[in-house]
């Protein structure tokens, strides 16, 4: 049976949203509803999150997670996620853990029900080497998304002579934070997510709440308040 280990990767810096990823929600820091919700997994042998911030630390230890120190080259805006990857792997084999499978949980999703993480981890077989999460797209990259030039120039992102609708294109979705679910030795051997095979599954977009900035964390904040309404309903 496959051995997960789940992780968080948190930086301090963030420019979108200043200290985003201790951000409340409800009460519960986003790095504590990502450690919270691998820790309500019993698929998961041992949670970590791996940062460059002092405080951050200390609030992953405070919900239960085990601390990995990320290195100053790879806690910067412009920084490889994937490198990150790299460099918890290689930092647990070190110290003597094996596990077989990396889940990635992001701070950045914190409405995913434990649910939606086990779709994800069953998604993962022997002919996958990852497993992604998506929600319907808004928009079609066929019809009413565009690139655009310094001057203006405006050109439609995938031009197409054979779709008249949009109902005809194929269905567009966007990649959500909420899981990564991958082979750890794919990881290692491979430079990016799409070098391998890449299944996926859907979540609803009321659980695919990605936080990049204030506006998506009062989105958040609006939808998490609803979800516990109804619960005490």
């Amino acid at each position: 049976m496959s051995k997960i280990y789940a992780f968080v990767f948190a930086r301090g810096g963030s420019k979108g949203l200043p200290g985003k990823n201790l951000l409340p929600l409800g009460g519960v820091p986003l790095i504590g509803h990502s450690i919270n919700t691998a820790k309500a997994l019993p698929q998961v042998s041992k949670v970590f999150v791996s940062t460059d911030d002092s405080e951050i630390k200390r609030v992953a230890m405070q919900y239960g997670a085990e601390v990995i120190d990320r290195p100053e080259e790879l806690a910067g805006d412009k920084s490889s996620e994937w490198e990150a990857w790299r460099h918890a792997i290689r930092y647990l084999e070190e110290v003597g853990e094996a596990f077989d499978t990396f889940l990635s949980l992001p701070a950045t999703s914190p409405l995913r029900s434990t649910q939606d993480v086990e779709v994800a981890i069953n998604a993962l077989d022997a002919e996958t080497d990852a497993v992604i999460t998506v929600t319907p797209a808004s928009r079609s990259p066929f019809f009413n998304m565009v690139s655009r030039e310094l001057d203006g120039s405006t050109t439609i992102l995938c031009p197409s002579d054979g779709y008249t609708r949009r109902q005809d294109a194929p269905e567009a979705f966007d990649v959500t934070t909420v899981a990564y679910v991958l082979s750890k030795s794919f990881i290692l051997l491979r430079n990016g997510l799409f070098e391998g095979a890449v299944k996926s599954v859907v979540v609803p977009k009321e659980r695919a709440v990605d936080i990049d900035d204030i506006l998506d964390f009062k989105f958040a904040e609006l939808l998490y308040a609803e979800a516990k309404d109804a619960v005490k309903r």
